[in-house]
């Protein structure tokens, strides 16, 4: 291939993500034309509206997947938690580059921590997850959905309309804004999305481009990812209840924590798992079970999880 085009939303995280995949294939292929498409989602077209009420998980990606299959693309860029645990068929994940940071941080005024904000803070944040979360270990703030670029939630929290934002360190990271952050939120008190802080690669499944970026696979965090997204697709496989998961390898071992909750934080369900990475889809979907026996499979009979606060 002489000419590789990359398809990517048009946000300023993905277009940082869309050149750094560029730019290793530049390096590691010298004398190829790597050009960069940018592409309108869903989830780009309607910022005023919740998430789930555009069509929840995929919202991010579908057009981007229609244009690979159109072939008017050879890959593209996503960040991995936002691709469906299902993919079209023709389709294939070829790399899952070393995994950023998959902390979420606290973005303050006055620089305050979680613990230290006021009563009745307007804590601002998109994602059903992290308002589960929040509202259980501090159940008097006021937890506000807001969707936009990460540029355009800091302008609002700069403006005074919230108090804090909770937001992926990743994102912040890849755009130099880590001199934002004021506290990295440890997993025990709000535990990040399945495969948070990862990219996915995707490409037709019989496709040259396949092949081109094989190298930037990194296994500890395609192993990881495995786990994850076995836990997600386990209860469900979308981003309608809050649901987080994390996963660590460390050789031929996998630790993973998993979160299920409602919307308002009343019942959050926790667990643990260990085992073998080889073993990491099976021990995804072992604690899936676990908490749905433990009583999560209550929030999703009951589908309190679905309130249109926000995303995954």
């Amino acid at each position: 291939m002489n000419l590789v085009r990359i398809g990517t939303r048009g946000s300023k995280l993905a277009l940082a993500q869309a050149q750094w995949v560029k730019a290793c294939l530049e390096a590691k292929c010298p004398g190829i034309e790597v050009q960069t498409v940018i592409i309108k989602t869903s989830g780009d077209r309607f910022l005023n509206t919740p998430i789930q009420a555009i069509g929840g998980k995929g919202i991010f990606v579908k057009e981007i997947e229609e244009a690979l299959l159109r072939r008017e693309i050879d890959l593209a860029v996503h960040s991995m938690k936002d691709l469906p645990t299902e993919l079209p068929s023709g389709l294939t994940i070829a790399a899952i580059p070393e995994r950023e940071d998959s902390r979420d941080a606290l973005v303050s005024r006055e620089a305050r921590t979680l613990s230290d904000l006021p009563r009745s803070s307007k804590v601002g944040t998109g994602s059903l997850r992290r308002r589960a979360q929040l509202l259980n270990y501090r159940p008097d703030l006021s937890v506000l959905p807001i969707r936009g670029n990460v540029d355009t939630r800091l302008k609002k929290l700069d403006r005074g309309e919230i108090d804090a934002l909770v937001m992926a360190v990743a994102g912040l990271r890849r755009l130099g804004w880590t001199d934002r952050i004021t506290e990295y939120l440890a997993p025990e008190v709000c535990l990040s999305a399945v495969a948070q802080g990862a990219l996915g690669i995707e490409t037709r499944e019989n496709d040259p481009a396949r092949g081109m970026v094989s190298f930037l696979d990194h296994p500890a965090t395609a192993t990881e990812v495995v786990a994850e997204r076995a836990f997600l697709q386990r209860l469900g496989g979308g981003c309608q209840i809050p649901v987080g998961a994390r996963a660590w390898v460390a050789g031929e071992k996998l630790k993973m924590m998993g979160v299920v909750g409602d919307t308002e934080g009343r019942r959050v369900f926790r667990g643990e798992i260990a085992g073998l990475a080889s073993e990491a889809e099976e021990l995804g979907q072992r604690l899936a079970d676990k908490l749905l026996r433990d009583g999560a499979d209550t929030i999703l009979a009951s589908k309190e999880g679905f309130r249109a606060h926000g995303s995954a």
